[in-house]
């Protein structure tokens, strides 16, 4: 886990500081699969500005996620590009004025990273955008053999209703 000291900035009211961190990251469970971030532990730029009322926390950097494509399992990559703001208030008033990922002074980079990783994440990752996926009847990859079942069966336990539909 990947955590940053505040307080070793010394900056008031009014001043930015900026910071390289190297943030560690931990794979990512989606649909039961492992997706891993790279690199790791992966380079970003942390940007803390003094506010009168508060501090504005901005995080930039770029993962590379590595695992398997939702429709055919090959390997897919991702290339997601985040810049985070967060704010936290010196007195905050409620929960919309403090974030989650400051506590006593202490930045958690690592959850904030992986949760941005995971809201960034499209509803499928994809080898390429136009994977056709596994053979729903023979399982074998329609990227490298397109092909079609002629042959329609019926299961046997569906053969009554379909007598139904002939008459």
């Amino acid at each position: 886990m990947t955590t940053f000291d505040l307080r070793t900035l010394r900056i008031r009211s009014g001043d930015e500081a900026r910071e390289r961190v190297e943030i560690e990251l931990e794979p990512l469970l989606l649909a039961g699969q492992e997706y891993e971030p790279r690199p790791d532990p992966a380079p970003a730029e942390l940007r803390v500005t003094r506010a009168s009322s508060g501090t504005v926390l901005e995080l930039a950097l770029d993962v590379l996620l590595h695992g398997p494509c939702f429709r055919c399992l090959q390997n897919a990559e991702l290339a997601l590009e985040l810049r985070l703001r967060e704010y936290q208030a010196t007195k905050p008033e409620g929960e919309e004025e403090r974030t989650e990922y400051l506590e006593d002074d202490r930045l958690d980079l690592s959850a904030w990273a992986r949760d941005a990783i995971a809201l960034a994440l499209p509803d499928q990752i994809l080898c390429r955008p136009d994977c056709a996926g596994l053979c729903p009847v023979c399982g074998k990859d329609l990227n490298a053999e397109p092909h079609e079942h002629v042959e329609e069966r019926i299961d046997p336990r569906w053969e009554k209703l379909s007598q139904l539909r002939q008459e």
